[in-house]
């Protein structure tokens, strides 16, 4: 049974008990496994998604948004594999029943659904970045969208081992506008929701570019990010171009050329691929209200 934190334990205290972090779900181990470039592999994913009813509605949901152009409405999984690819259907699979597995508890000030639309719309963004990269240091496509997806997912694990705290958290955070989330971490938390997402991360041997990502997403500069590059710099340039769905984490909205640089993206591509990600971002909202 998972431990969640007493009011005399600490943050790092907690999370040092394997069993303050959930389990990573047997269908999140299970897709992880699974190899697409075999057809077993493809048959596998569908049979796993099929028989799951909560992963199929939102695989089945998210292909019907008109961000993904369907001509025709989805009524399947195995038509949201036509229209999105079994790389794309395996990640979203993937990330909804990780964060779903810490989402358990009575809804507390953490909006789970925004946190979906905003990780959703980051991993959108660090793919649209990925478009204009150069080949030889282009992410694969899986990496993205489960770094995207999970980036933020520290916010689950403080909800998780202590809900009250959570609470009080997010309640600093809506209020107190001037102020970054990593001040408001550094003054009630021990540990940023970076960190917490990270040893989560570790604990369900997730790859280390993707530990990095959690980590660091907020710091890709540091030296310790570097296992992660170029994923950890494309997601905090996406949270930058995009608004935060109630995570109220402000984020220096301004990117300098030389960032766009770093990931090899010439400023002349800069305007349409910033145009590109808004419209995005303004077709999730559209879905999710």
């Amino acid at each position: 049974m998972n431990k969640t934190m007493s009011s005399s334990e600490s943050l790092r205290d907690a999370v040092s008990h394997l069993n303050a972090l959930p389990a990573i779900p047997k269908i999140a181990q299970e897709i992880l496994s699974l190899k697409l470039i075999t057809e077993e592999g493809e048959r596998v994913l569908l049979r796993l998604i099929e028989r799951d009813p909560l992963l199929s509605a939102k695989v089945i949901g998210l292909s019907n948004a008109s961000l993904f152009g369907a001509s025709k409405e989805i009524m399947t999984v195995r038509d949201a594999v036509a229209l999105l690819g079994f790389k794309r259907v395996k990640m979203i699979a993937l990330s909804f029943a990780m964060m779903s597995s810490m989402a358990q508890r009575p809804a507390g000030l953490l909006n789970v659904q925004n946190l979906w639309q905003h990780s959703l719309t980051v991993a959108m963004a660090m793919h649209t970045m990925s478009r204009a990269m150069p080949g030889d240091t282009r992410p694969l496509d899986d990496e993205i969208f489960l770094a995207g997806l999970l980036h933020d997912i520290g916010f689950l694990v403080l909800d998780h081992i202590n809900p009250k705290l959570s609470d009080k958290f997010h309640a600093c955070l809506a209020t107190e506008v001037g102020r970054s989330v990593e001040e408001i971490e550094t003054e009630m938390l021990e540990m940023s929701h970076g960190e917490l997402g990270a040893e989560l991360a570790r604990s369900w041997n997730l790859p280390e570019a993707i530990v990095a990502v959690l980590r660091y997403h907020h710091q890709p500069g540091a030296a310790e990010a570097s296992v992660g590059q170029p994923l950890v710099r494309m997601a905090n340039m996406a949270e930058k171009l995009l608004p935060t769905f109630g995570i109220c984490e402000r984020v220096q909205p301004e990117i300098s050329i030389e960032e766009w640089q770093t990931l090899g993206i010439a400023s002349s591509e800069v305007s349409e691929i910033t145009a590109l990600v808004q419209k995005q971002n303004q077709e999730v909202i559209a879905t999710f209200t």
